[in-house]
C-alpha cells in the first residue's frame, strides 16, 4: 500500500473554494429584492441591500461576473419599476463605484489564487520528492505507511521513514530530525539520501548508521551552535525476510505484534544521530527470527510522547492490544483515529510504519 498523506482539510477562509451558498448569495440577494419590490403595494425602502452585492461577488466571481452583478445594481437602482424609493445621485454614485472597487478587488483576488495554486502544486511535487510513496512491498517486505505533518499545509515535516532493496537485503528507517515542520525538511532531504546511498554500499545497519551520524554531522559542522540531531531506528532483513536486526538510535524501539499481542522489543538504545557515533561507539544491534503473520510496527514519538488532557502520555503497546488482529492499512488508521481521541489534535508530526513478511 503507498504511503497515506493527510490530506489538507481547508477551510473557505483557508483557500478552500467558497461553499455553494455563498456562490448563489448575490444572485439570490438581487432576486429577492427585485422580487419584493414587484409584489410589495407600497415602495420599499430596501435598496441598500443591492450594494452589499458587489461585494459579495467578490468572494466567489473573478472580474467579469463581478461587474455584470454591479451593473445589474445599478439597472435595478434606476428603474422606475421597482420603486426603490427613488435613490439620489449620490446613492448611485456610491453603488457604482462600489461595484467598479468590487471588480478591481475580484480582478487581484483572481490572480493571487493562480498564483497559490501554481505555488501550492510546486510545493507539494517537491515535498513529494523528498519522500515519496512507500511501495505496497519492497523485496519480501510488505510495507503499509501512514505520515501526519503536524505543520498545516506541508506533506512533509520532521519525521522520515523509507524502505530499500540493495544488494545487501532489504532495509527500513524511520527517523525525527530536531524541529518539525518546513524548517526541518532539508535535513530529512539530507538524511534521506545519505540512507539510500548507505544501502548499496554498507554491509549491515551500524554502518548505516555511523553513516547517516556522520552526514549530520558534516552538515552541522560549520553551523555555530547547531545541535542538529536526529532520532531513528535502523532494520535489516534476511534474504527471507525471517529475521530482522534492529539499531535503534534514540528513537523509540519497534513494536512486535505476534500471535494477538504486542511485544515490546529491548533493543540497546544508542545516541541519536548526529552526536558523532563514530567516536562514541555504534549502538549494537538485536536480531529478532520473524513467523509467519508477525509484523512490526514503527512509530515516531510523536504517537508515543502525544499527551492526553491529563498530561497522560499515549499508552500505544495497551492500545495496540486491542488492534492486532486488524489489516495492516486499517490498523494504522485505527492508531491514528484512537491517538487524536487521547490527544485531540496532534502537535508534532505523526509517523507509523507496518513492515512484515511477505
Amino acid at each position: 500500500m503507498a504511503k497515506e498523506w493527510e490530506p489538507e482539510r481547508r477551510t473557505w477562509l483557508g483557500g478552500a473554494p467558497p461553499p455553494g451558498w455563498v456562490r448563489v448569495l448575490p444572485a439570490a440577494l438581487l432576486g429577492g429584492v427585485c422580487a419584493a419590490t414587484l409584489v410589495s403595494p407600497e415602495p420599499l425602502d430596501i435598496g441598500f441591500l443591492l450594494g452589499a452585492i458587489p461585494p459579495l461577488a467578490v468572494l466567489s466571481y473573478g472580474p467579469g461576473a463581478t461587474a455584470v452583478l454591479g451593473a445589474l445594481v445599478v439597472t435595478v437602482l434606476v428603474v422606475p419599476a421597482f420603486r426603490l424609493d427613488d435613490p439620489g445621485s449620490a446613492d448611485l454614485l456610491t453603488v457604482a463605484f462600489v461595484s467598479a472597487l468590487s471588480v478591481v478587488v475580484s480582478y487581484v483576488r483572481s490572480r493571487r489564487d493562480a498564483q497559490l495554486v501554481t505555488e501550492r502544486a510546486v510545493a507539494e511535487a517537491a515535498q513529494r520528492a523528498v519522500v515519496p510513496p512507500l511501495p505496497e512491498r519492497v523485496g519480501p517486505v510488505r510495507c503499509v505507511g501512514l505520515y501526519r505533518a503536524a505543520q498545516r499545509g506541508t506533506l512533509v515535516g520532521g519525521d522520515f521513514f523509507d524502505v530499500r532493496q540493495g544488494p545487501h537485503g532489504v532495509r527500513a528507517v524511520m527517523g525525527d530530525v530536531q524541529g518539525h515542520g518546513l524548517a526541518a525538511v532539508a535535513t530529512v532531504a539530507s538524511l534521506l539520501g545519505a540512507f539510500r546511498e548507505a544501502v548499496l554500499d554498507e554491509p549491515d545497519p551500524e554502518s548505516v548508521a555511523a553513516r547517516l551520524d556522520r552526514r549530520l554531522v558534516v552538515d552541522s559542522a560549520d553551523v555555530p551552535h547547531a545541535e542538529l540531531f536526529a532520532t531513528a531506528v535502523l532494520l535489516d532483513f534476511a534474504a527471507d525476510a525471517r529475521t530482522v536486526r534492529i539499531v535503534v538510535c534514540g528513537h523509540p524501539a519497534p513494536v512486535l505484534l505476534r500471535a494477538g499481542r504486542p511485544v515490546e522489543l529491548e533493543v540497546a538504545a544508542g545516541a541519536p544521530l548526529g552526536l558523532g557515533l563514530v567516536e562514541a561507539g555504534v549502538p549494537t544491534g538485536l536480531t529478532v527470527p520473524l513467523r509467519g503473520g508477525d509484523r512490526l510496527f514503527l512509530a515516531s514519538d510523536g504517537v508515543s510522547e502525544a499527551r492526553g488532557a491529563g498530561g497522560a502520555f499515549y499508552p500505544l503497546t495497551e492500545r495496540l492490544t486491542g488492534f492486532t488482529d486488524l489489516e495492516p492499512a486499517v490498523l494504522v488508521e485505527r492508531v491514528w483515529r484512537d491517538l487524536l481521541g487521547h490527544c485531540g489534535t496532534a502537535v508534532d508530526d505523526v509517523t507509523m510504519l507496518v513492515l512484515s513478511p511477505a
